[in-house]
């Protein structure tokens, strides 16, 4: 089994969860390999970090780095090698951008319809079509996904969404946790974190990860201002096209003696330290799939206030270990964070949070996805 994927030297999740997904198959006695990326986007369609120097979780040994968007040629090569070498190729979908070069692995594949020789195909998407979309990008998503042999996504909304642009089987998993939870982490939150939680509250929430405009920062800072009293945020993440709008409305809103931005990737081994100085992590997605970041605050203590988007309402539990509202609400969600620090809630809360449940997560997604190999 190929996998191809980003994985590290590349940063963020998705790179993780590539990584992690080769370890745990290959502990469940699967023959793998990763195919990587050389160089994945051109800089001018990825304008923050693409790479980290130190590997945030244990590198997965058997990886090969044959892909270039600068390469077009070896794109047929690697296609036509894995045709001699793999029974199964999972096809990592991030974005509409990587569809030439998928394209191009599928004709050498000679991929699809259960041709003699050919591997079975399996389009693992993340997002099977971005947040925010241009006109290319559906029809380069179709191309792909109609030349898979199955579709695996992380929801029951974006498998409707996959249905509508291929015939091939679609699966869903949900995903599974990877984010400083697996056994491969390099710094995990036992070996790094302060402590106990204080029993008094630090008034502080915090704000994690890559900053776009469909995850609502500006939603959280107008609840901010309309919220409760000497309450601070922390923003810790990349600003896709930079930090000036946001820090211009927080001088707006007058808020600059309470936000503190700290733009840029956020290093594996800050990452504890970040949620232990914080009362709960906010999620206010004007839109999504699935998040991580749950997982990550549960995994650290921590409750979410989020909104009623993708699987975040299965995620969080609201009364019980977090708070919902509706999305892009100002609004609403002052009102929950006033509701927040109202006496008992926030502990009360915080005592219901669990960790998550890291391996049987991988069991069951392991699971599904070897299914759909076997469906093809």
């Amino acid at each position: 089994m190929t996998i191809i994927g980003p994985t590290h030297p590349y940063k963020g999740g998705i790179a993780q969860h590539t990584t992690e997904l080769a370890h745990r198959l290959a502990a469940r006695g699967h023959d793998v390999r990763v195919a990587s990326w050389s160089a994945q986007y051109p800089a001018r369609l990825y304008p923050g970090q693409q790479r980290v120097e130190a590997p945030e979780m244990e590198p997965f040994a058997p990886t090969r780095y044959p892909l270039s968007w600068r390469r077009p040629d070896g794109w047929v090569r690697l296609g036509r090698r894995l045709r001699a070498e793999a029974d199964v190729v999972v096809l990592v979908v991030v974005t509409p951008i990587q569809a030439p070069a998928y394209l191009g692995i599928l004709t050498g594949l000679g991929a699809r319809g259960g041709r003699a020789g050919s591997p079975a195909v399996v389009a693992l998407c993340h997002n099977v079509l971005p947040h925010e979309r241009r006109a290319v990008d559906e029809p380069l998503t179709r191309a792909v996904l109609r030349r898979a042999d199955a579709v695996l996504v992380h929801t029951e909304a974006e498998a409707s969404r996959a249905a509508t642009l291929t015939t091939a089987p679609v699966r869903v998993a949900a995903m599974a946790p990877h984010l400083w939870a697996a056994e491969t982490r390099r710094v995990h939150p036992a070996e790094s974190s302060p402590g106990a939680r204080p029993v008094e509250p630090r008034r502080r929430l915090l704000f994690f990860g890559l900053v776009r405009p469909y995850k609502g920062l500006d939603v959280l800072l107008r609840a901010l201002a309309d919220g409760p009293d000497g309450v601070a945020l922390t923003v810790a993440g990349e600003f896709w096209g930079g930090a000036e709008r946001t820090r211009a409305l927080v001088v707006e809103l007058g808020l600059a003696d309470r936000v503190e931005l700290r733009p840029g990737y956020v290093d594996a081994a800050e990452v504890p330290g970040l949620f232990a100085a914080a009362d709960a992590l906010v999620l206010p997605y004007r839109a999504g799939t699935a998040s991580q970041n749950v997982d990550l605050a549960h995994l650290h203590g921590l409750p979410v206030v989020a909104t009623t988007v993708g699987t975040l309402p299965a995620a969080v539990a609201d009364g019980v270990d977090g708070l919902l509202v509706a999305p892009d609400d100002p609004a609403a969600l002052a009102a929950a964070l006033r509701r927040l620090y109202e006496p008992g809630v926030l502990a009360a809360l915080a005592a219901k949070v669990r960790p998550p449940d890291t391996a049987g997560g991988w069991d069951r997604y392991l699971d599904v996805l070897m299914g759909a190999v076997r469906v093809q």
